[in-house]
């Protein structure tokens, strides 16, 4: 079944680093563009991240943008967040997703529900 399991998240100090993963399974990966979210507590989920199915292009939102950094392994069915220079307001939940492309289709990003599956999640905290 498809599964997308993210990972690395946890506790760091204001102007830490992190770096996120998300495994893929259950679908062809590299078919597939893919998006990181998060939401903090009483938010939406915000888009952070955005990369197309052959890591050829990458979107940021605009308040990771310098900081964050998207890619992508489409041997390994992974993608990967770096996330530097962390400020207490990125402290959220960050979810993985997968949107697919068709051949020929948009690789381009858009809101969480044009996404076809999401993770579960992996926590984010940061202290002043």
């Amino acid at each position: 079944q498809v599964q997308l399991v993210e990972s690395g998240g946890g506790l760091v100090q204001a102007g830490g680093s992190l770096r996120l993963a998300c495994a893929a399974s259950g679908f062809t990966f590299s078919s597939y563009a893919m998006g990181w979210f998060r939401q903090a507590p009483g938010k939406g989920r915000e888009f952070v991240a955005h990369i197309s199915k052959l890591g050829g292009s990458t979107y940021y939102g605009d308040s990771v943008k310098g900081r964050f950094t998207i890619s992508r392994d489409n041997a390994k069915n992974t993608v990967h967040l770096q996330a530097n220079s962390l400020k207490p307001e990125d402290t959220a939940v960050y979810y993985c997703a997968a949107k697919y492309v068709p051949s020929g289709g948009s690789n381009a990003p858009g809101a969480p529900s044009i996404y076809d599956y999401w993770g579960q999640g992996t926590q984010v905290t940061v202290s002043l």
